[in-house]
């Protein structure tokens, strides 16, 4: 193993290699005109003839001509005898130049009745008013969408000229499986080739994905063959890597020549690019975020130099939420969540790991961290690329602080008003500094005072120069989860798992062991920490752990024993000046006090909802 990325290529270096060593040359050809959405025009499209091709009339009513109904008025109606009757887009005879109606007009057994003139080309489409013969329909070079489709069926263009690009996608590993398959232990369900020909066809390249190959060379090499015979760029996915069974760098090298192996950003460090017969082959590496982010990096903006549409990505400058490390010489390229926090953007940092899929979902921007810079500190004003529309992200509500399941469930109400929530899980004190530092609009809290009351004190106590709001979700019951019905007693014999340091259930639970004497060292498991209470249930499900804390619904929701502990507050801070103008805090208050959520907060179990949606306002000391 000791060549490992010797030899790392700058990202900047790579997509020059890349873009110098092949010919830009996508394929042109023809396809029907129904069958062209997403596609990219390979040329101008002309109008073969004018449209319309004739006079056309625009309503329903009568044809005539202008001259005759000079003078027409309320008090001196004019009679027309001469006419024909036409409905809309019936032809209009030359020898008329105007429209009248049928309801400006009174039928009588002369002809019909007029009380206003018509001018010239009243309520007519002339020849060519939508386009003329020759004109131009579509650029070259545009994507094609359905309203282009039915302007050039109107126009009689039945076939279009469009680029051709075809991309082979290999998805290999012994371990990988189909999706719709069930996964057993140490099997993963096939994603990133799914995921890369949603976006490459997207882009408006034909997309072939290939069977999963497993990790056997002769396997692997004869598809690779297959695909470079019959495409112009080929994709294979995991095995870019240095382990024992990463075979593609060998194949790679035995059919052709290989430009880069290694690229110094993070993640997506083992990249492969490949020239094989004048072909690109590039080696993904098997990590989602990672074969993610060689997707945005490097592969869409290739498809784009042959012509195929891939759209930019506006920049925000936010303040970051949080503190990022990074490697020296490596860039990084980070996850994040923004939102407008009055006239501010703000940006999340989501999780970094290259497997947590979640953090794409999740995310609506990335950041960069150069490769000359450590990292950035909490409050750094950061360059952010928004991925959703800009509008979406002005309607994004960040939400940061403890975690309860029925925040999913508030947040999918929220969408339909037009809301976009985002929570990260950073425990009740976590969100209670979130907000301090203006890092988030709600933080979710269930803070236990000394003298029984939950969260008041504490927001006293560390924002004493704000006024704040409290509002309530609900009442909820805390408790010990496990398969066989093990109580708070039971802590010291058997394996738990805690919750993170700065939540509010970590807080309950040393309360309640320092009420039974009973010391953290002498629990197994203590330290190992979650920061959910759905990953604790899971844990428990999965046998990794034999308890621990959490609420009834997520106990419900694994199908564990629940043994309660007690009834906590859950609410939401907020600052009070939010509260009063912010539209999007407005419409959360509004659903929490909604009776489909407190019905719902019921379906789930576990919640009390006598004060759901009560609002307690704290004053500044």
């Amino acid at each position: 193993m000791g060549d490992r990325y010797l030899h790392l290529t700058s990202l900047s270096d790579a997509i020059t290699l890349l873009k110098n060593r092949f010919s830009l040359n996508p394929q042109i050809i023809t396809v029907p005109v129904p069958d062209s959405a997403g596609k990219v025009s390979a040329c101008a499209v002309y109008a073969p003839t004018s449209f319309p091709s004739g006079h056309l009339s625009a309503m329903d009513g009568i044809a005539v001509k202008a001259g005759d109904t000079k003078n027409a008025t309320e008090q001196k109606p004019v009679i027309i005898r001469d006419f024909i009757r036409v409905n809309t887009g019936n032809m209009v005879p030359t020898e008329y130049d105007a429209v009248i109606m049928i309801e400006d007009t009174e039928e009588i057994e002369e002809g019909f009745l007029i009380r206003k003139s018509a001018y010239p080309w009243q309520n007519i489409r002339p020849v060519g008013e939508d386009i003329a013969r020759g004109e131009m329909v579509l650029p070259g070079g545009h994507v094609i969408r359905p309203v282009d489709i039915g302007a050039m069926v109107s126009y009689g263009i039945t076939e279009v000229s469009v680029l051709s690009l075809h991309v082979a996608l290999i998805p290999t590993g012994s371990e990988i499986i189909s999706p719709g398959s069930i996964p057993k232990p140490g099997q993963v369900i096939e994603s990133n080739m799914q995921m890369a020909a949603a976006e490459i066809k997207k882009a408006g390249a034909t997309v072939t994905l290939y069977p999963i190959v497993p990790d056997e060379p002769d396997r692997i090499e004869a598809t690779i063959r297959d695909a470079i015979a019959t495409h112009d760029v080929v994709l294979v996915s995991a095995g870019s890597s240095k382990g024992t069974k990463d075979y593609t760098d060998p194949i790679f090298r035995s059919l052709g020549t290989v430009f880069v192996h290694g690229i110094n950003i993070k993640p997506a460090k083992p990249v492969i690019l490949a020239d094989i017969d004048g072909k690109p082959l590039i080696g993904v590496p098997g990590y989602p975020v990672a074969c993610h982010t060689i997707l945005r990096e490097i592969i869409l903006p290739f498809l784009s130099w042959y012509g195929l549409y891939v759209p930019g990505y506006p920049e925000i400058n936010a303040k970051l939420a949080g503190s990022l490390h990074s490697e020296i010489g490596t860039d990084e390229f980070v996850l994040v969540t923004v939102g407008k926090i009055q006239d501010s953007w703000v940006a999340l940092p989501l999780s970094r790991g290259s497997g947590v899929q979640m953090s794409m979902v999740r995310s609506n921007g990335y950041l960069t961290i150069p490769a000359s810079v450590e990292g950035y500190e909490p409050g750094t004003k950061v360059s952010v690329r928004i991925t959703t529309p800009v509008s979406e992200a002005e309607k994004t509500i960040l939400i940061s602080g403890s975690h309860d399941p029925v925040i999913d469930y508030l947040a999918d109400e929220l969408r339909e008003s037009g809301v976009f929530p985002s929570s990260v899980h950073v425990g009740s004190m976590g969100g209670l500094l979130a907000i301090k530092r203006g890092d988030c609009h709600l933080a979710p809290m269930h803070l236990l005072m000394d003298d029984g009351d939950y969260n008041t004190g504490y927001l006293k106590r560390y924002l004493p120069d704000h006024d704040l709001c409290l509002i309530c979700v609900a009442e909820r019951e805390q408790g010990i989860v496990s398969k066989q019905g093990l109580s708070l007693e039971d802590i010291q014999t058997h394996r738990f798992i805690n919750r993170q340091k700065g939540s509010g259930t970590r807080m309950l639970l040393d309360y309640l062991l320092k009420e039974r004497n009973i010391t953290p060292e002498s629990i197994i498991g203590y330290e190992r920490e979650m920061t959910t209470h759905l990953a604790v249930c899971l844990a428990i499900l999965s046998g990794d752990a034999e308890m621990g804390m959490a609420v009834y619904s997520a106990a419900k929701a694994y199908g564990l024993e629940f043994v309660p502990v007690g009834t906590e507050r859950y609410e939401m801070a907020v600052l009070a000046e939010n509260l009063d103008h912010d539209p999007r805090i407005q419409k959360v208050v509004s659903v929490i006090q909604s009776e489909s959520f407190k019905k719902l907060l019921n379906r789930l179990g576990g919640y009390k909802t006598e004060e759901t949606g009560k609002i307690r306002k704290i004053s500044r000391v």
